[in-house]
């Protein structure tokens, strides 16, 4: 902006609703009572001290509805006037687009902070009269929400699912053919034209009699053709979190953290300075500008060709409800490709803007084109199918090769030729149960349901974990006796707050609020009436609920009280029933019958770092520091390697207490 300016940070909000109290008149029109956040007063201080002195101020924070209300708090504490058009947005943190959006600076967006108010009061309307109960009947420390409990919701109806899963048995015959030296595998399909499933051995047995390996087996059918996969469009919030979660195995709050610095602006060296790198990351968009287009055009012109430049580039579909604010998240420029800039980045930052970068630029380019085949191969009326695929032209996977197919590809194969059985062999199967929710499984669940917005997933999904509603197990969520108790809690009493429909329709509503078609005090009153009505009913009607802790079988050595076994931050763990009388804890570990190969005295047992990860070392820690991330067995005993950044004390007893 130049020497005329100066550029200071409110450092997010600087009001709220106090933590202390409710801090909202709920018979005088929802009114809140704001306060400034305790902490940020020396931040105040100078930004009014700042703002005196200065001929002009103008609020520039984030393009959404929480930056819109942070711009009208600061309105309000810095004494401006409502009418001036002080408000600046801008979409990338680039010279010419900042300084183009201080050409026409507008007034506060009233809808958008009416909007963003709305959401606030409701939570803090649901919050704050729901935990109470949960803390009177369970115990203290638990809360709900809407999006929050929605999301709890679905991981347990899941886990109900999986519970209550009945497996089938069922059979496969995959089979290797050769023609001359070339060989390809293809499956059991049925007889004569018909698809004949295999529920049992029996039935294997059946087509394995009636099967003569020693005979040629006939190619009867084959259909060739030309496939044509499109990119994807590009970045929105939730499908950023969810490829990044899929392909990089970021939580959502570290994928958000990365992306927000490379938003804020990267130092790319002498002569280029700070430099913001992705456009917004909060948006439900997949909508480009057209400079951006021509950029990324230019650039696939002078790398790959006129070939790989699409005239008219893919177009995501919006979901229903999306905003379409902002553009989708793209990089400022194409021309800082990941490695030109690798050396300036961190290791996560470079991994996220990789795939950004990537999935930007592909979405720009040409269709793959694959050549397929599908070969029928026949013997006795016993049919076999097998599937092959090729790729004719690269199109986008140039830019985006973690978008690449694996491929099976089936030797020239013709109608009338003879193959041969090389092998074949016969596997029973059961059925799976569904799987349970991945954090990009369930940020798309809450997406395609309606329910929450792209500020809202990060923080959600962080919540349940740190209440211990659920616990990760295999990157996957797992709800715990308490997630189960609180949830069945506000199913009963509070069953709006549940229900997927009624929150994906607040969202909605509030939706509406922005656009001006409602009014935010309608809104809110319309659900907090009969809401009210179902708090002051729990309130009187519900008892303590006790939960017992799981005896260890184990006395303390300190006091001689029961050991019970308690679920902290990193998983179960065995405490003093006397707690906190008695403070004495033991880590869990679990054998696996080995004497430790380095010290000969202490046993080799199984634990896991915070992250979750299994790893093996010495009963006899610290005093032995064997370790090893491979199961050791009676045969091959591994030299010790301690984990990087894992050590063995991440999970010791005093880092659980």
């Amino acid at each position: 902006m130049g020497r005329n300016y100066k550029v200071i940070a409110s450092l997010g909000h600087v009001r709220d609703l106090p933590k202390s109290t409710l801090g909202v008149d709920v018979e005088n029109d929802y009114e809140p009572k704001y306060i400034n956040i305790r902490g940020k007063g020396e931040v105040i201080k100078g930004l009014r001290k700042e703002a005196k002195a200065a001929k002009s101020v103008y609020l520039a924070s984030d393009p959404d509805r929480e930056g819109e209300a942070i711009a009208w708090h600061l309105q309000h504490i810095l004494g401006l006037d409502p009418e001036q058009s002080n408000r600046v947005v801008f979409n990338e943190i680039t010279k010419d687009t900042v300084k183009n959006a201080f050409k026409t600076p507008r007034n506060i967006n009233q809808n958008l902070v009416d909007a963003q108010q709305a959401r606030r009061i409701l939570d803090r309307l649901v919050g704050y009269s729901i935990s109470p109960i949960l803390w009177k009947t369970v115990k203290r420390g638990l809360s709900a929400g809407r999006v929050q409990s929605v999301a709890l919701g679905l991981i347990i109806a899941r886990e109900r699912e999986i519970q209550a899963f009945q497996p089938e048995e069922y059979w496969t015959l995959d089979s290797e053919f050769k023609k001359q030296r070339s060989k390809f595998k293809a499956s059991f399909y049925g007889f004569d034209d018909k698809k004949q499933p295999l529920p049992d051995n029996e039935a294997v047995q059946q087509v394995l009699q009636k099967l003569d390996r020693n005979a040629d087996f006939d190619v009867t059918n084959v259909v060739a053709k030309e496939r044509r996969r499109k990119p994807q469009p590009p970045f929105t919030t939730s499908t950023m979190q969810q490829t990044a979660n899929t392909q990089l195995n970021f939580k959502t709050r570290k994928t958000m953290m990365a992306a927000q610095q490379l938003y804020e602006g990267i130092n790319l060296g002498k002569g280029i300075g700070q430099v913001g790198l992705i456009t917004y990351m909060r948006t439900d968009s997949t909508r480009i500008s057209s400079i951006a287009k021509n950029e990324a055009a230019h650039y696939i012109h002078e790398e790959w060709g006129a070939e790989y430049a699409a005239t008219k580039p893919v177009q995501g579909k919006l979901q229903e409800g999306a905003q379409d604010a902002h553009e989708a998240i793209r990089p400022t420029s194409v021309a800082h490709t990941p490695q030109s800039i690798k050396d300036k980045l961190t290791p996560d930052q470079f991994k996220l803007y990789s795939l950004i970068w990537s999935r930007f630029v592909a979405s720009q380019m040409t269709p793959e084109v694959l050549d397929t085949m599908a070969v029928t191969i026949e013997q006795n009326g016993i049919i076999f199918r097998a599937n092959g695929s090729k790729t004719k032209f690269a199109g986008f996977t140039k830019a985006y090769p973690a978008a690449k197919e694996k491929h099976n590809q089936l030797p020239e194969l013709a109608v009338g030729d003879k193959t041969n059985l090389a092998n074949i062999n016969p596997e029973q199967h059961f059925t799976q149960p569904p799987a349970r929710y991945s954090e990009a499984t369930l940020i798309k669940a809450l997406e395609e349901n309606g329910v929450g917005r792209p500020s809202t997933y990060a923080p959600t999904l962080d919540t349940i974990q740190r209440r211990n509603y659920v616990r990760i197990d295999a990157r996957k969520f797992v709800p715990t006796e308490l997630g189960e108790i609180v949830q069945t809690i506000v199913e009963d009493n509070f069953p709006d707050v549940t229900n997927m429909k009624f929150t994906a329709d607040v969202e909605h509503e509030l939706d509406e609020v922005e656009e001006g078609r409602k009014q935010w005090v309608p809104v809110i009153d319309s659900f907090f009436q009969p809401f009210d009505k179902e708090v002051k009913k729990a309130e009187s009607s519900l008892e303590k609920i006790i939960m017992h802790d799981e005896l260890a079988g184990m006395d303390c050595e300190i006091c001689g009280a029961p050991m019970v076994v308690k679920m902290g931050r990193y998983g179960k763990f065995h405490a003093c029933s006397r707690f906190p009388d008695c403070r004495n804890t033991k880590a869990i570990v679990q054998e696996i019958g080995l004497v430790c190969p380095k010290c000969h005295k202490g046993q080799i047992i199984q634990r896991k770092t915070k992250r979750g990860r299994t790893f093996y070392g010495c009963s006899r820690y610290p005093d032995c520091d064997f370790v090893t991330w491979d199961k050791p067995t009676e045969k091959t005993l591994p030299d010790g390697t301690t984990p990087k950044d894992e050590t063995p004390a991440d999970t010791s007893d005093t880092q659980e207490k």
